[in-house]
């Protein structure tokens, strides 16, 4: 059985609210290499709004994704469990998380999490299918 499936119902989603978060967040981003900044946003399982930016570096790849200043922030303050998930770029567009960001997030999803994409809403098993997650070092 997967780690996304049951659990109990989830706060209701304002996914204006959401994109509101990750357009706010966008234009903290630190972006002076690529000129992209981007802003995510998402709706904890207790009912905050956690958000993070993109904070690029002259080493590029040490660069850091919004998705990992959203995931420090929502360890920092309490912890919890992502139930929906937005991302945007510097046009203020629904912006997809790339792969190494898709299984970050994944490892903080509540069960039945869904991220905000161009066609609508969609769950985090679609967008990540056969994730790899700790059930699979415990076998």
């Amino acid at each position: 059985m997967s780690e996304q499936s049951g659990g109990a119902a989830a706060p209701e989603i304002d996914w204006e609210a959401l994109r509101h978060a990750a357009r706010a967040a966008m234009h903290l981003a630190y972006a002076p290499y690529s000129k992209y900044p981007v802003g995510a946003a998402a709706l904890v399982d207790d009912g905050r709004i956690v958000s993070g930016c993109n904070v690029e570096n002259a080493s590029y790849g040490l660069t850091l994704c919004a998705e990992c200043g959203l995931v420090s922030t929502l360890n920092a303050t309490g912890g919890g469990k992502l139930v929906a998930f937005a991302c945007v770029d510097r046009h203020e567009q629904v912006l997809m998380p790339c792969g190494r960001c898709r299984q970050l997030l994944w490892e903080f999803a509540a069960p039945g999490m869904v991220l905000d994409t161009a066609d609508g809403p969609v769950p985090m098993t679609d967008i990540l299918p056969l994730a790899f997650g700790r059930q699979d070092l415990n076998s």
